[in-house]
């Protein structure tokens, strides 16, 4: 595609989201043939109106083909297209436009094999964001490096932003709580993006916004290009989602106990949950029904087994686990 005098090419990032007993996996790519030094990267195919009708055809497509996962529920996130985010010399060249989106499946580990043939494999996605979990209780580095940093940051309002609101106090008390704003586990985007406007991840870096973090070690692992704003984009989706629609199931094998679905939840969210009052919330919102089954599989005393209760979908237009906020 040619806008004006400029080449554009559509690609398709994949987020692509397993949870493997109480982690929560997102599919990376550690490297490429042109260079084994590469952080880790989202997959990502090329759009070809000749051969897929829409764009999430050509994402299932590509995503398939290279790694034969079958993407259960897919959603679009946001089209990422800034320039500069394929870095070129002097800009020069296509410029690269990445469709972003989020999809869900079951690891059941037959495609492991498939997975390292074609360089991907799972990755633990607090690894790449370790702040955004909070399920043993609020993360040290946020007091220790992240907020103090930020708020010297913020003592700094670079000419630009004068007069902009909000600022970048009510931004950081926003996007990290303080006394009177909690902890909201949906900002996920917002503080990703204040973490790299302020110099303080290693893309910023790359990108050749500073020339160093000031920290010693690097806050999470860094990820190629702007990949690791659309993990951030596709998480925060992922927490908002759960509460208002039924995509927790899409991470569930057909048959699991209530522990497991809470373990589940807690992945994605980032929060500790108390056991009794999840259990209220999900059977009393209807959302699953016992098989009349057991397992054994802890090694202690049988546990019920529950699938999701489908009817649900033509009962409620808003069907999910509606977790409260800190």
């Amino acid at each position: 595609m040619v806008v004006g005098s400029t080449a554009v090419e559509i690609g398709l990032n994949a987020a692509i989201v397993t949870v493997e007993g109480s982690h929560p996996q997102i599919l990376v790519v550690s490297s490429d043939a042109t260079d084994a030094a590469l952080p880790d990267g989202l997959p990502l195919g090329s759009f070809d109106p000749l051969l897929h009708r829409t764009f999430e055809t050509g994402l299932r497509a590509s995503v398939e083909a290279q790694t034969a996962l079958h993407l259960g529920y897919v959603e679009q996130l946001y089209t990422f297209g800034d320039r500069g985010r394929h870095k070129q010399p002097d800009d020069i060249g296509p410029h690269f436009v990445s469709v972003g989106y989020l999809a869900l499946t079951r690891n059941d580990g037959e495609q492991t094999g498939t997975l390292e043939r074609s360089g991907a494999h799972w990755s633990d996605w607090y690894g790449y964001l370790p702040w955004e979990d909070w399920r043993a209780g609020r993360p040290e580095m946020l007091d220790t490096t992240i907020v103090p940093a930020l708020k010297k940051w913020a003592k700094q309002p670079h000419a630009d932003e004068i007069g902009r609101l909000p600022n970048r106090h009510s931004r950081l008390r926003l996007a990290f709580g303080d006394v009177d704003f909690p902890w909201d586990e949906e900002r996920v985007l917002e503080r990703y993006e204040l973490l790299y406007e302020a110099g303080l991840v290693e893309e910023a870096v790359s990108d050749g916004r500073v020339a160093k973090t000031g920290f010693s070690s690097p806050l999470g692992r860094p990820m190629r290009l702007d990949h690791r704003r659309i993990l951030a984009t596709a998480m925060a989706r992922l927490r908002g989602k759960l509460k208002y629609r039924p995509v927790i199931f899409e991470l569930m094998p057909p048959e699991f106990t209530l522990t497991a679905l809470q373990s589940t939840v807690e992945a994605i969210s980032g929060r500790h949950l108390h056991k009794q009052n999840f259990r209220r919330l999900v059977e009393g919102a209807e959302l699953v029904e016992t098989t009349g089954a057991t397992s054994t599989a802890t090694g202690g005393r049988p546990a019920a087994l529950y699938r999701f209760r489908r009817k649900i979908l033509d009962e409620r237009p808003a069907p999910g686990i509606k977790v409260g906020g800190r």
